[in-house]
């Protein structure tokens, strides 16, 4: 047996007859000690601790039968034994770094890492190239929470023994939990050197390549691995999710296609599929693969927000069947939710209140640009009345995050933390008021309402239609965008904002409007830059009657899922199905926003899709003086264009059904002169308007809340108060 060898098998507790009878057979501490590490080997740990134990009672110095004694006892669990042992061979041969590493070992599992690394460290003063003490000491240095000083220790065990696989992986376990993902990748491609052919390590630099946003090399790492082994269902399932963030979609919809003839059962796979059947409209085929993945995983709230997200855009949805659908979801996360936990917030109706905003989209986003004014008018309006705090569950930063932050009494970027931390987090910054600005779109941590984390709870800004979780309280929305008889859809209460639920934060671009282009160009031109999904097949109907009312006008496509070439034949063979000839179109893919906002320069009207209204797409429009023509519907998700407009004093530009949207936009089209001069002040009719105040709505927001929360006091107080 080695001098540092640790674990071996376990016997039964050695009998006091057989040791008095191994005192009396005249063997000597020596022979004993040898007859001992015969017997370990052998794997009978009963008798070797016998022979250890007869041996040191016969001669007390003897460190190695103390050393070896120590190492069964410690196998066994009995680690307070095992640590007086060790410290008995330290004792009679105090040089032995293996009995100090050893003590090391003890104290770990007692809990006593001050001591393990005391310990561990003793053992290198004696031993300084020992990796394995070096390993120890670092993973007891992380116990303690001294995170700098375990990396350093692990780089020194690596050091001394450069292909020392778990001396790499804890290396790595703390760099994530540190989110220093550059080490981490590091760390995965130095492993790698020594072991190219390691499927698991070249999944896993994948998936930190993708957190990284190196999207193609995290490709080469999946692929990789699927060479390596084609049956690898978590390198082919992490190849689909980069290649949809490459935006290559079919290519994607192949490895989910390969994931699932491998694994059937794979409800992750069936949702993911059902994202690439979205990005392609093929909406009834996306909901088909949310419910095999619903029917695989009942509880599996991603495919459930999904399905919800999709049933939005389409035209011909049972408001009855959306709401069913929706309290199903809220009904699944509300049995899944732990008990809930008394909330210590104090009911005084008039003190500063904490409240928290819970999102994926703090950053160059919809949400972003629409709540970056918002806060910036909180803080500095309602400072010592609000306090504001951000919980960002996306892995991304960018400038916009970064003048976000500057606004907020707390940020906490929370997208590993596992529902229990970020729930106990949310409690202990005492949150009066907690809102959801994500609803059923991506990455949203909508289940955690279910767990009641705040006095109040709340929906708004990213999603247009009730979340079904009946632990959150409110939606905020307005007069024009849901009507009181709208109002028996939604599982929440219904907060009224005056005037609008949306202000938008004007760009900083130095970006003129321009001329209306359809003069110089000979042609008119419509457009629309919504995601692709909204374009159901009633909205392609509508728009080719458009096209087909005014001659040699064109339509402008622009769409992250247009930088795919299946996706635009797609398109070109939607619209050629009603009459539309692809020279018609003009298809574009995603671009940098000053690019974006720059294209609304070629632009003469936009049109808005229908039921999925567009938001931050009609307020970059009016911004860049182009107009937005909508089709009012009955429901929240399908009013949000009239509330944009009506709040920028367009009322012309809302149609109430299908045949006057034609008629409206035809008669703009055909009325260049008017339509110019609308352009020419649009921009500072807007920014003038509701849609663009944010001090305004600020002090409209901060009274919302305020009422709320005094209806939420006045309720603990009980009934008259």
């Amino acid at each position: 047996m080695g001098l540092f060898d640790l674990f071996v098998r376990s016997g039964r507790p050695a009998g006091g007859d057989d040791a008095h009878e191994m005192l009396n057979s005249g063997q000597s501490a020596e022979q004993l000690l040898e007859q001992g590490m015969e017997l370990q080997q052998q794997g009978q740990m009963e008798k070797a601790l016998q022979c250890y134990e007869s041996a040191v009672r016969l001669m007390p110095e003897l460190a190695r039968a103390h050393f070896n004694r120590g190492n069964i006892l410690l196998d066994r669990g009995d680690a307070q034994n095992a640590l007086d042992a060790f410290a008995r061979a330290v004792q009679y041969k105090p040089d032995s770094a293996g009995a100090h590493f050893n003590m090391g070992a003890a104290y770990v599992r007692l809990d006593r890492h001050e001591a393990a690394v005391s310990a561990y460290r003793q053992a290198l003063t004696l031993k300084p190239d020992f990796a394995v003490a070096e390993m120890a000491l670092g993973a007891a240095l992380d116990e303690l929470g001294q995170h700098e000083a375990a990396i350093a220790s692990y780089r020194r065990a690596l050091a001394i023994q450069a292909d020392y696989v778990e001396a790499h992986h804890k290396l790595v376990n703390v760099l994530l939990r540190l989110n220093r993902l550059d080490e981490v990748a590091a760390c995965y491609r130095r492993m790698l050197e020594f072991d190219p052919k390691n499927v698991e390590l070249l999944n896993n630099l994948g998936l930190i390549l993708s957190d990284l946003g190196h999207l193609r090399e995290a490709v080469d790492c999946f692929r990789r691995a699927v060479q390596l082994e084609p049956d690898f269902v978590p390198a082919l399932g992490n190849l689909g999710n980069a290649l949809m963030g490459l935006r290559l979609v079919g290519d994607a919809m192949s490895c989910y296609r390969q994931v699932l003839a491998i694994d059937p059962g794979n409800a992750e796979a069936h949702n993911n599929l059902g994202n690439v059947f979205k990005d392609f409209s093929h909406l009834d085929e996306a909901l088909a693969s949310y419910r095999s993945a619903l029917t695989i995983n009942p509880d599996f709230s991603c495919a459930h927000s999904n399905l919800l997200l999709v049933h939005n855009f389409l035209a011909d949805q049972s408001a009855d069947e959306l709401l069913t659908e929706a309290r199903r979801f809220g009904e699944s996360v509300a049995r899944l939710a732990p008990p809930p936990v008394a909330l210590q917030n104090s009911a005084d109706a008039e003190r500063c209140l904490r409240v928290g905003f819970v999102s994926a989209d703090l950053r160059s986003h919809p949400v972003g640009f629409f709540i970056e004014g918002v806060l910036a008018a909180l803080s500095t309006q309602a400072h010592g009345r609000l306090e504001l705090y951000a919980y960002s569950n996306s892995p991304t930063c960018d400038e916009v995050t970064e003048r976000i932050k500057r606004h907020l009494h707390g940020w906490h970027a929370v997208v590993d933390e596992p529902d229990p931390l970020l729930a106990q987090r949310i409690r202990d910054d005492g949150i009066d008021i907690l809102i959801d600005l994500s609803g059923h779109t991506g990455m949203n941590r909508l289940p955690l309402f279910a767990w009641r984390l705040a006095p109040v709870q709340v929906s708004w800004l990213g999603y247009f239609a009730t979340t079904g979780v009946a632990a959150i309280d409110y939606l905020i929305a307005d007069p024009w965008t849901l009507p009181e008889s709208e109002e028996k859809n939604f599982t929440e209460r219904i907060l009224r904002l005056p005037e609008t639920r949306l202000c938008f934060t004007a760009p900083t671009l130095d970006l003129d409007v321009g001329p209306l282009p359809a003069p110089s160009n000979g042609y008119f031109t419509f457009a629309c830059f919504n995601n692709l999904a909204k374009m159901n097949d009633d909205v392609v109907t509508l728009w080719a009657r458009i096209l087909h009312a005014v001659p040699g006008s064109r339509l402008h496509l622009m769409a992250p899922q247009l930088n795919e070439d299946a996706l635009q034949r797609t398109v070109v063979d939607r619209f050629a199905a009603v009459g539309i000839d692809a020279g018609r179109l003009n298809m574009q893919g995603s671009v940098p926003r000053a690019d974006y906002l720059a294209t609304y320069q070629q632009v003469d009207l936009a049109l808005d899709p229908f039921p999925y209204t567009g938001g931050t797409t009609t307020a970059e429009a009016l911004w860049m003086g182009v107009p937005v023509l909508t089709l009012a519907g009955k429901s929240f998700l399908s009013r949000q264009g009239v509330g944009l407009l009506m709040n920028a004093g367009l009322p012309d530009w809302i149609a109430d059904d299908t045949d006057n949207y034609l008629k409206r936009a035809v008669s703009h089209a055909t009325d260049l002169p008017r339509l110019a001069l609308l352009r020419a002040g649009l921009r500072e009719q807007v920014l003038s308007s509701p849609v663009f105040d944010a001090p305004r709505f600020a002090e409209h927001f901060e009274s919302g809340l305020r009422g709320i929360w005094q209806e939420w006091c006045a309720e603990q107080r009980g009934p008259g108060s």
